[in-house]
């Protein structure tokens, strides 16, 4: 079993080192070469912007190479609850942004010419509780009302049309959800940046950070002192000082994925003959799809109390006894790769977006960083260039109460969330 991400291993990005003698300076500095990062860069270049990539690691390593491949609608919280907090036009609205950014997921690819995997197959959330089913009825048609955009409610024995597993109780189809290959949608937005003359200089952590006498931003990192008039941080769950105010405004919380051998087109469509993305209704949810050579992806909040989330192998054999206990029929199947990211989870689970002492930032994903980490790139790529489209920016963002460092509280609410799903009926 390899210790790394499925996604990395079988496609990892390449970049090419930036030439010495390009100097230090530019126009835009963005922090960060995942998915917010690069696609910031992107769609910079595309207006001509002289701009920086500086990653602490190579392209992808964080969380937009570590996740499931979904693309999934919806906002992270229920339509429902967003229009009781913010009201049904404003709900609407954000709820929007979430179908949006598939969208763009799927123009870059085809501007790029750039096979990403990029499959619309849809989403199915399903009840893993009886007394959830309730919710999805309300909830399926609710978003048919309010948006326009059918979502199909499931009753258990529609479920057992879509899946090759008798645990659900109910579910939701949305049409508009998608997978992709992540690292290589990070290649497209990557190669296309480049060809536009965008830098990435990988392995170059940023280790401090000052304004200049002009209201610039000087950036200090181990090759260097680099400087430029605007500055976006790109570091989503993996922030750290010198950008400590980020780090204070989210929960780092562990996701982790295994991936099977390949299970060929009979036993892989006996899963999930649509080929749908999924996610279940616990609080330490499950998520899978297959991937595009068949072989079965598999996630979840397997535990909370690794320090070291990018080689656990415990949560990995936690996963793998889950997915038989799901998939009874994969008893004996191989697992190949295994790993493990953050997610940074905000405290109302929305996106938070703005400036910060002069810099730009976007995080707090909460699960759902394919889409809108490469869509928030895009609108701070705006927001750089004068554009004042940013729906997440008049949230208040308050720090996380007793976080300044390792977030202790973390598996404490891991405790309690698997307490809810053991005990909930």
């Amino acid at each position: 079993m390899k210790e790394t991400a499925y996604w990395l291993d079988t496609a990892a990005p390449a970049v090419p080192t930036p030439p010495s003698d390009a100097g230090n300076d530019a126009d835009v500095i963005v922090v960060g070469a995942g998915l917010t990062g690069l696609s910031c860069a992107y769609h910079l270049a595309q207006q001509g912007a002289r701009v920086r990539v500086l990653e602490a690691h190579g392209v992808g390593w964080g969380a937009s190479g570590r996740n499931g491949g979904m693309a999934t609608t919806g906002l992270s919280i229920s339509l429902s609850k967003a229009v009781a907090r913010y009201g049904k036009e404003r709900a609407v609205a954000m709820r929007q942004r979430y179908n949006d950014a598939i969208d763009l997921i799927e123009q870059i690819s085809r501007d790029e010419g750039v096979d990403t995997e990029f499959r619309r197959a849809g989403l199915m959330n399903l009840a893993a509780r009886e007394s959830h089913v309730p919710h999805y009825q309300r909830e399926a048609t609710l978003i048919t009302e309010l948006t326009g955009h059918p979502a199909h409610f499931l009753d258990r024995d529609a479920v057992r049309e879509e899946i090759g597993a008798d645990r659900y109780f109910g579910g939701m189809i949305d049409p508009a959800g998608a997978s992709v290959h992540p690292t290589k949608l990070l290649g497209a937005l990557a190669a296309g940046a480049l060809s536009r003359g965008a830098l990435v200089h990988e392995h170059t952590p940023v280790t401090g950070r000052e304004r200049t006498a002009n209201g610039g931003h000087r950036v200090r990192t181990p090759r260097g002192e680099f400087t430029a008039p605007q500055l976006v941080v790109a570091t989503g769950a993996y922030s750290k000082p010198p950008f400590g105010w980020l780090q204070r405004r989210f929960a780092p919380v562990g996701s982790f994925v295994i991936v099977t051998e390949p299970l060929g087109v009979d036993l892989a469509e006996s899963l999930l003959p649509h080929r749908r993305v999924c996610s279940d209704s616990k609080e330490l949810l499950n998520y899978f799809r297959l991937t595009e050579d068949n072989r079965l992806a598999f996630g979840g909040r397997a535990r909370f109390l690794s320090r070291d989330v990018a080689a656990d192998p415990k949560s990995g054999e936690i996963l793998q006894r889950e997915m038989v206990e799901l998939f009874p029929q994969l008893h004996g199947v191989a697992v190949e790769y295994a790993w493990g990211g953050l997610v940074d989870i905000s405290l109302d689970r929305m996106v938070h977006s703005g400036t910060r002492d002069g810099y730009w930032f976007s995080q707090g994903y909460t699960g759902h960083g394919v889409q809108m980490a490469t869509y928030m790139g895009k609108i701070l790529a705006g927001n750089v260039l004068g554009e004042t489209d940013n729906p997440w920016a008049e949230l208040n963002n308050p720090p996380i109460p007793g976080h300044v460092g390792w977030p202790w509280f973390v598996p404490v609410a891991g405790v309690y969330y698997a307490a809810v799903d053991r005990f909930s009926r």
